[in-house]
Protein backbone atom coordinates (compact mmCIF):
# COMPACT_ATOMS: atom_id res chain seq x y z
CA UNK A 1 0.00 0.00 0.00
CA UNK A 2 3.08 3.12 1.17
CA UNK A 3 4.42 1.35 -2.55
CA UNK A 4 1.30 2.30 -4.65
CA UNK A 5 0.92 5.57 -2.69
CA UNK A 6 4.35 6.53 -3.38
CA UNK A 7 3.86 5.65 -6.99
CA UNK A 8 0.82 7.14 -7.00
CA UNK A 9 2.48 10.45 -5.72
CA UNK A 10 5.06 10.08 -7.94
CA UNK A 11 2.43 10.10 -10.96
CA UNK A 12 1.08 13.45 -9.96
CA UNK A 13 4.07 15.37 -9.69
CA UNK A 14 4.94 14.09 -13.05
CA UNK A 15 1.67 15.35 -14.45
CA UNK A 16 1.99 18.29 -12.64
CA UNK A 17 5.83 19.25 -13.84
CA UNK A 18 4.54 18.36 -17.62
CA UNK A 19 1.77 20.55 -17.06
CA UNK A 20 3.56 23.17 -16.05
CA UNK A 21 6.23 22.81 -18.31
CA UNK A 22 3.53 23.14 -21.30
CA UNK A 23 2.54 26.72 -19.73
CA UNK A 24 5.47 27.55 -19.65
CA UNK A 25 6.45 27.13 -23.91
CA UNK A 26 3.09 28.19 -24.50
CA UNK A 27 4.54 31.85 -22.28
CA UNK A 28 8.03 31.57 -23.81
CA UNK A 29 7.10 30.56 -27.46
CA UNK A 30 5.71 34.02 -28.36
CA UNK A 31 7.82 35.93 -26.37
CA UNK A 32 10.79 33.80 -28.42
CA UNK A 33 9.36 34.52 -31.63
CA UNK A 34 9.08 38.24 -31.06
CA UNK A 35 12.42 38.76 -29.35
CA UNK A 36 14.08 36.43 -33.03
CA UNK A 37 11.92 38.45 -35.84
CA UNK A 38 12.73 41.94 -34.51
CA UNK A 39 16.54 40.50 -35.46
CA UNK A 40 15.71 39.50 -38.85
CA UNK A 41 15.77 41.22 -41.97
CA UNK A 42 12.79 42.69 -43.59
CA UNK A 43 12.48 40.29 -46.70
CA UNK A 44 12.82 37.13 -44.59
CA UNK A 45 9.87 38.21 -42.49
CA UNK A 46 7.65 38.93 -45.73
CA UNK A 47 8.18 35.68 -46.96
CA UNK A 48 7.86 33.75 -43.32
CA UNK A 49 6.08 36.31 -41.14
CA UNK A 50 7.86 35.14 -37.90
CA UNK A 51 11.40 33.27 -37.40
CA UNK A 52 12.90 31.58 -34.49
CA UNK A 53 16.09 31.78 -35.81
CA UNK A 54 16.78 34.71 -38.66
CA UNK A 55 19.16 33.60 -41.33
CA UNK A 56 20.21 37.21 -41.60
CA UNK A 57 20.93 39.10 -38.60
CA UNK A 58 20.50 42.57 -38.14
CA UNK A 59 19.83 45.78 -35.79
CA UNK A 60 18.28 48.06 -38.91
CA UNK A 61 15.34 47.65 -36.54
CA UNK A 62 16.45 49.01 -33.46
CA UNK A 63 18.54 51.40 -35.18
CA UNK A 64 15.41 53.05 -36.92
CA UNK A 65 13.78 52.94 -33.29
CA UNK A 66 16.54 55.10 -31.50
CA UNK A 67 16.73 57.27 -34.50
CA UNK A 68 12.77 58.00 -33.97
CA UNK A 69 12.33 60.84 -32.28
CA UNK A 70 8.82 59.79 -31.59
CA UNK A 71 10.00 56.57 -29.95
CA UNK A 72 12.32 57.97 -28.17
CA UNK A 73 9.99 60.30 -26.60
CA UNK A 74 7.67 58.30 -25.89
CA UNK A 75 9.70 56.25 -24.39
CA UNK A 76 11.15 59.06 -21.76
CA UNK A 77 7.33 60.12 -21.29
CA UNK A 78 6.48 56.59 -19.91
CA UNK A 79 9.61 56.46 -17.60
CA UNK A 80 8.48 60.09 -16.11
CA UNK A 81 5.30 58.97 -15.19
CA UNK A 82 6.12 55.54 -14.11
CA UNK A 83 9.05 57.05 -11.69
CA UNK A 84 6.52 60.15 -10.53
CA UNK A 85 3.74 58.44 -10.53
CA UNK A 86 4.83 55.24 -8.74
CA UNK A 87 6.49 57.50 -6.40
CA UNK A 88 3.04 59.24 -5.71
CA UNK A 89 1.01 56.45 -5.69
CA UNK A 90 3.08 54.40 -3.03
CA UNK A 91 3.72 57.69 -0.77
CA UNK A 92 -0.14 58.20 -0.26
CA UNK A 93 -0.83 54.50 -0.37
CA UNK A 94 1.27 54.03 2.43
CA UNK A 95 0.63 57.41 4.60
CA UNK A 96 -2.92 56.37 3.99
CA UNK A 97 -2.85 52.90 5.26
CA UNK A 98 -0.67 53.68 8.27
CA UNK A 99 -3.20 56.08 9.61
CA UNK A 100 -6.09 53.79 8.84
CA UNK A 101 -4.38 50.77 10.09
CA UNK A 102 -3.99 53.25 13.73
CA UNK A 103 -7.10 52.01 16.21
CA UNK A 104 -7.01 55.14 18.10
CA UNK A 105 -7.31 57.45 14.84
CA UNK A 106 -11.32 58.81 14.93
CA UNK A 107 -13.69 58.45 11.89
CA UNK A 108 -11.28 55.53 10.40
CA UNK A 109 -14.21 53.03 10.44
CA UNK A 110 -15.93 55.45 7.86
CA UNK A 111 -13.26 56.23 5.63
CA UNK A 112 -12.55 52.72 5.54
CA UNK A 113 -16.13 52.11 4.62
CA UNK A 114 -15.55 54.91 1.77
CA UNK A 115 -12.24 53.37 0.68
CA UNK A 116 -14.17 49.79 0.58
CA UNK A 117 -17.53 51.65 -1.14
CA UNK A 118 -14.89 52.64 -4.21
CA UNK A 119 -14.24 49.36 -4.91
CA UNK A 120 -17.50 47.85 -5.75
CA UNK A 121 -18.89 51.26 -7.30
CA UNK A 122 -17.13 53.54 -9.56
CA UNK A 123 -17.85 57.37 -10.42
CA UNK A 124 -17.62 56.32 -14.30
CA UNK A 125 -15.20 57.61 -16.88
CA UNK A 126 -17.61 60.38 -18.47
CA UNK A 127 -17.90 62.21 -14.66
CA UNK A 128 -14.19 61.18 -13.80
CA UNK A 129 -13.52 63.39 -16.97
CA UNK A 130 -15.32 66.08 -16.22
CA UNK A 131 -14.19 66.66 -13.24
CA UNK A 132 -10.11 66.31 -14.69
CA UNK A 133 -11.69 68.75 -16.74
CA UNK A 134 -12.71 70.93 -14.60
CA UNK A 135 -9.41 71.16 -12.54
CA UNK A 136 -8.14 72.35 -15.66
CA UNK A 137 -5.80 69.20 -15.54
CA UNK A 138 -6.28 67.89 -19.26
CA UNK A 139 -2.93 67.71 -21.35
CA UNK A 140 -0.89 67.54 -18.23
CA UNK A 141 0.24 63.91 -16.34
CA UNK A 142 -1.41 65.04 -12.98
CA UNK A 143 -4.76 63.93 -14.97
CA UNK A 144 -3.08 60.66 -14.68
CA UNK A 145 -1.32 60.80 -11.84
CA UNK A 146 -3.83 61.77 -9.67
CA UNK A 147 -6.66 60.00 -11.01
CA UNK A 148 -4.34 56.75 -10.08
CA UNK A 149 -3.12 58.18 -6.79
CA UNK A 150 -4.49 55.44 -4.72
CA UNK A 151 -5.17 51.96 -5.36
CA UNK A 152 -8.22 51.06 -3.10
CA UNK A 153 -7.44 47.09 -3.06
CA UNK A 154 -3.64 48.20 -2.92
CA UNK A 155 -4.05 50.43 0.05
CA UNK A 156 -6.55 47.59 2.20
CA UNK A 157 -3.86 44.56 1.86
CA UNK A 158 -1.00 47.38 2.93
CA UNK A 159 -3.55 48.66 6.09
CA UNK A 160 -4.38 45.05 6.86
CA UNK A 161 -0.32 44.10 6.98
CA UNK A 162 0.77 47.00 9.18
CA UNK A 163 -2.18 45.95 11.29
CA UNK A 164 -0.36 42.56 11.63
CA UNK A 165 2.88 44.14 13.46
CA UNK A 166 3.37 44.25 17.29
CA UNK A 167 1.75 47.09 18.94
CA UNK A 168 5.53 47.01 20.88
CA UNK A 169 7.27 48.78 18.20
CA UNK A 170 5.06 51.84 17.51
CA UNK A 171 4.58 52.17 21.49
CA UNK A 172 8.29 51.70 22.67
CA UNK A 173 9.19 54.05 20.08
CA UNK A 174 6.81 56.10 21.33
CA UNK A 175 8.49 56.20 24.29
CA UNK A 176 11.43 57.78 23.33
CA UNK A 177 9.93 60.59 21.67
CA UNK A 178 9.54 59.46 17.99
CA UNK A 179 6.64 61.47 16.50
CA UNK A 180 4.48 59.13 14.19
CA UNK A 181 6.12 60.07 10.47
CA UNK A 182 9.46 58.93 12.47
CA UNK A 183 7.99 55.83 13.76
CA UNK A 184 6.42 54.88 9.71
CA UNK A 185 9.88 55.43 8.47
CA UNK A 186 12.33 54.21 10.93
CA UNK A 187 10.51 51.10 12.49
CA UNK A 188 7.13 50.19 9.97
CA UNK A 189 8.76 50.50 6.71
CA UNK A 190 11.83 49.08 7.20
CA UNK A 191 10.18 45.47 8.56
CA UNK A 192 7.70 46.22 5.93
CA UNK A 193 9.67 46.36 3.11
CA UNK A 194 8.62 42.75 1.36
CA UNK A 195 4.80 44.45 0.85
CA UNK A 196 6.42 47.63 0.23
CA UNK A 197 8.35 46.36 -2.84
CA UNK A 198 5.11 43.88 -3.78
CA UNK A 199 2.98 46.47 -4.20
CA UNK A 200 6.07 49.25 -5.81
CA UNK A 201 5.89 46.69 -8.31
CA UNK A 202 1.93 46.55 -8.62
CA UNK A 203 2.18 50.45 -9.31
CA UNK A 204 5.06 50.07 -11.55
CA UNK A 205 3.16 47.72 -14.22
CA UNK A 206 0.07 50.15 -14.11
CA UNK A 207 1.92 53.18 -14.59
CA UNK A 208 4.38 52.02 -17.27
CA UNK A 209 1.20 50.05 -19.20
CA UNK A 210 -0.65 53.15 -19.01
CA UNK A 211 -2.70 53.44 -22.41
CA UNK A 212 -6.06 54.47 -22.44
CA UNK A 213 -6.25 57.17 -19.44
CA UNK A 214 -3.37 58.56 -21.50
CA UNK A 215 -5.68 58.91 -24.66
CA UNK A 216 -8.59 59.98 -23.10
CA UNK A 217 -6.65 62.76 -20.87
CA UNK A 218 -4.08 63.85 -23.31
CA UNK A 219 -4.10 65.78 -26.51
CA UNK A 220 -0.82 66.14 -27.02
CA UNK A 221 1.39 63.58 -29.40
CA UNK A 222 4.07 64.89 -27.74
CA UNK A 223 3.09 63.58 -24.29
CA UNK A 224 1.97 60.18 -25.44
CA UNK A 225 3.56 57.39 -23.82
CA UNK A 226 5.38 54.40 -25.15
CA UNK A 227 2.16 52.10 -24.93
CA UNK A 228 0.27 54.74 -27.26
CA UNK A 229 3.21 54.74 -29.61
CA UNK A 230 3.05 50.89 -29.68
CA UNK A 231 -0.53 51.14 -30.62
CA UNK A 232 0.12 53.28 -33.18
CA UNK A 233 2.92 51.06 -34.63
CA UNK A 234 0.64 48.21 -34.10
CA UNK A 235 -2.69 48.67 -36.07
CA UNK A 236 -2.40 52.42 -37.18
CA UNK A 237 -1.60 52.37 -40.91
CA UNK A 238 2.26 53.67 -40.81
CA UNK A 239 1.01 56.50 -43.08
CA UNK A 240 -0.30 57.98 -40.69
CA UNK A 241 2.90 58.34 -38.34
CA UNK A 242 5.57 60.93 -38.21
CA UNK A 243 8.66 59.85 -39.74
CA UNK A 244 6.96 56.53 -40.91
CA UNK A 245 9.95 56.89 -43.60
CA UNK A 246 13.05 57.53 -43.04
CA UNK A 247 15.72 59.07 -45.49
CA UNK A 248 17.08 55.89 -46.42
CA UNK A 249 14.06 54.67 -47.11
CA UNK A 250 13.37 52.65 -43.85
CA UNK A 251 9.67 52.10 -42.27
CA UNK A 252 8.00 50.60 -39.80
CA UNK A 253 8.09 47.24 -40.90
CA UNK A 254 7.41 43.68 -39.48
CA UNK A 255 10.69 43.68 -37.70
CA UNK A 256 10.27 47.31 -36.35
CA UNK A 257 7.27 46.27 -34.80
CA UNK A 258 8.67 43.28 -33.45
CA UNK A 259 11.22 45.66 -31.96
CA UNK A 260 9.09 47.90 -30.39
CA UNK A 261 7.27 44.80 -28.79
CA UNK A 262 10.30 44.53 -26.88
CA UNK A 263 11.53 47.71 -25.87
CA UNK A 264 8.09 47.84 -24.40
CA UNK A 265 8.43 44.57 -22.51
CA UNK A 266 11.75 44.86 -21.72
CA UNK A 267 11.96 47.72 -18.87
CA UNK A 268 9.98 45.50 -16.32
CA UNK A 269 11.61 42.20 -17.81
CA UNK A 270 14.58 44.06 -16.15
CA UNK A 271 13.26 44.87 -13.36
CA UNK A 272 11.25 42.63 -12.24
CA UNK A 273 13.84 39.45 -11.23
CA UNK A 274 15.35 42.27 -8.75
CA UNK A 275 12.20 42.11 -6.89
CA UNK A 276 10.99 38.54 -7.23
CA UNK A 277 11.94 37.70 -4.18
CA UNK A 278 10.37 40.03 -1.99
CA UNK A 279 6.88 38.83 -4.53
CA UNK A 280 5.49 36.14 -2.76
CA UNK A 281 6.48 37.19 0.56
CA UNK A 282 4.79 40.63 0.74
CA UNK A 283 1.26 39.44 -1.23
CA UNK A 284 1.07 36.23 1.94
CA UNK A 285 2.33 38.61 4.55
CA UNK A 286 -0.02 41.53 3.97
CA UNK A 287 -3.03 39.28 3.33
CA UNK A 288 -3.13 37.49 6.56
CA UNK A 289 -5.27 39.92 8.31
CA UNK A 290 -8.00 41.41 6.63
Amino acid sequence: MLATGKSRDGLVQTIIVVIAVVLALIVVFPFALTVMSSFASDKELLMKGAVLWPQEWTLDAYRFLLDNDQFTQSFKNAVIITVVGTTINMVLTVLMAYGLAQPEVKGRTVVNFMVLFTMLFHGGMIPTYLVVNELGLIDSYWSIWLVNAIAPFNMIIIRSYFQTLPKELKESARIDGSSELGILTRIILPVSMPTIVTFTLFYTVVNWNMYFQAVLYLNDMNSYPLQVFLRQVLIVNPSELGLAVTDEGYTYTAAVRHAVILMAALPLLVVYPFMQKHFSKGMMMGSVKG
